[in-house]
């Protein structure tokens, strides 16, 4: 039998509990707008503005967090309406499988961030299992037919300042189109990702070319031509707002050619005769190329490296890619960007921000990296590690040899709309933990720690990102 309402409220433990010296930072932050510069909402949700269909297709359909969690515990990504057209799935048994398994989330930054959403937008403030799930179910699901609960009336209500999407390329960026002539309480720009039309490993790198020619009227056919294309689209994701490139590098390696062997291993990755190390050696080219690109026109570029994508080749096979299955990799960072850095990296105006999941790599590589090269920002810690105890280690590791005004602030990275304020809360809860640590071995004033609060919240992310002229 199902709970009644009422029996959705109650006391629940707080996340990242403050002691009062970091409670004092966080009170001065915690309110802050919400700057979302990487992310992988889609941007039809702002343009239509639709209600969103109901609480599975919300919050476990589109977070691989929960997803690849449950599956890791047995449970068929079939019964969890992956893979399966939205009008022939059950979203009310969905739930009830994420219900009974919530347990299971403990100690994961999932669990923190469920709890903040649900009492924040939904006024929920006991925990979810198996006997509740129905009354949950029943209270998400009428509060998303509310006009406060559609897009747009949660970018109001979330104090999303500015929020970026991830658009392929080749995209004709019709949603944004659309999403601009609403009146939004935030900004909604696009990000350039390039990655089909750049890796010939890419399974649509050859379909893409020919339809990159067609979009832009450019001669892909030779590599001059083929590089016009790319400013060309470059230019067309300014013009709605774009400030940043995104690249998913699987092994980092950059390297510059000559014009000659350039066009000669284009040539091969069009006629689909490229070897993997010729492949690996053209895409290590193009990252330089696009380096050199952003230098010109002022895109920031993100590189996302120490990931191993789709593991599990019976996942991939039938789901396609984003199943959970990317893992943390060892990354060479400082002979990988080596050819990049020695092109662009004495550029003082352009940024280029990296990411890994290759925690080692921060205090070794990453830091002192961003310490020295004037084009460079560090990301903040990333998928696996955007979590309080990942937040904790991230600042410990990297501080003190990059600096906080070598950092890019934070960015939640999430096709989870829902948990965008719950992500940006525990980021700026962990660092007030940080900065009150600072202050109480002395190392930072109570002035320096509003200020760095400040910027490590949303300033730096402005900067890094090059948004003023969009907030």
């Amino acid at each position: 039998m199902s709970q009644p309402l009422h029996s959705l409220t109650g006391h629940t433990t707080p996340i990242l509990t403050l002691p009062d010296a970091a409670q004092d930072i966080y009170d001065g932050v915690r309110d802050m707008p919400i700057i979302s510069p990487l992310g992988h909402c889609d941007p039809s949700w702002f343009a239509e503005n639709k209600a969103f269909a109901d609480p599975a297709e919300l919050l476990i359909v589109t977070d691989h967090y929960i997803f690849r969690m449950l599956y890791s515990q047995g449970v068929g990504l079939e019964d969890l309406g992956i893979g399966v057209p939205p009008e022939k799935r059950d979203a009310r048994a969905i739930f009830r499988i994420f219900a009974k398994h919530w347990h299971k989330f403990r100690g994961t930054p999932s669990d923190a961030w469920f709890a903040t959403t649900m009492a924040r937008t939904f006024g929920i403030t006991v925990t979810l299992n198996a006997e509740n799930a129905d009354v949950f179910y029943d209270k998400i699901d009428a509060e998303l037919k509310a006009a406060r609960l559609r897009p747009q009336a949660l970018l109001e209500e979330f104090n999303i300042e500015v929020l970026a999407t991830s658009d392929n390329a080749l995209s004709d960026l019709r949603h944004h189109k659309a999403a601009r002539k609403q009146k939004l309480s935030g900004k909604i720009v696009p990000t350039f990702r390039p990655d089909s039309i750049l890796d010939p490993k890419h399974p649509d790198f050859k379909k893409d070319i020919e339809q990159l020619a067609e979009m832009t009227g450019q001669d892909t056919e030779s590599f001059a031509g083929y590089l016009e294309a790319l400013r060309d689209r470059r230019a067309y994701f300014m013009a709605y707002g774009a400030t940043a490139t995104d690249h998913a590098v699987s092994d980092l390696m950059t390297c510059y050619l000559t014009e000659k062997r350039a066009s000669a291993l284009y040539a091969k990755a069009r006629s689909g005769k490229i070897t993997p190390k010729e492949a690996q050696v053209f895409y290590g080219h193009m990252l330089t190329e696009m380096a050199q690109m952003s230098a010109e026109d002022g895109l920031v570029m993100q590189i996302h490296a120490g990931s191993r994508r789709n593991t599990n080749k019976t996942l991939y096979e039938k789901f396609g890619s984003h199943m959970g299955a990317d893992m943390p990799v060892r990354v060479d960072w400082v002979d990988g960007m080596d050819a990049l850095l020695n092109r662009v990296g004495n550029e003082r105006d352009m940024n280029i921000l990296l990411f890994t999941l290759d925690e080692s790599a921060y205090a070794r590589e990453l830091a002192p990296m961003a310490g020295h090269w004037p084009a460079l920002r560090l990301g903040p810690p990333w998928w696996f590690h955007d979590s309080a105890n990942g937040i904790a280690r991230y600042l410990d590791q990297v501080v003190e040899t990059a600096g906080y005004w070598n950092l890019a602030g934070f960015n939640d990275d999430t096709r989870a709309l829902m948990s965008i304020p719950a992500r940006h809360d525990m980021w700026r809860r962990g660092v007030s933990l940080h900065l009150a640590q600072q202050r109480g071995r002395g190392i930072l004033g109570r002035s320096d720690v509003d200020e760095i609060a400040r910027l490590l919240c949303r300033d730096l992310t402005i900067d890094a990102y090059k948004l003023g002229k969009v907030v």
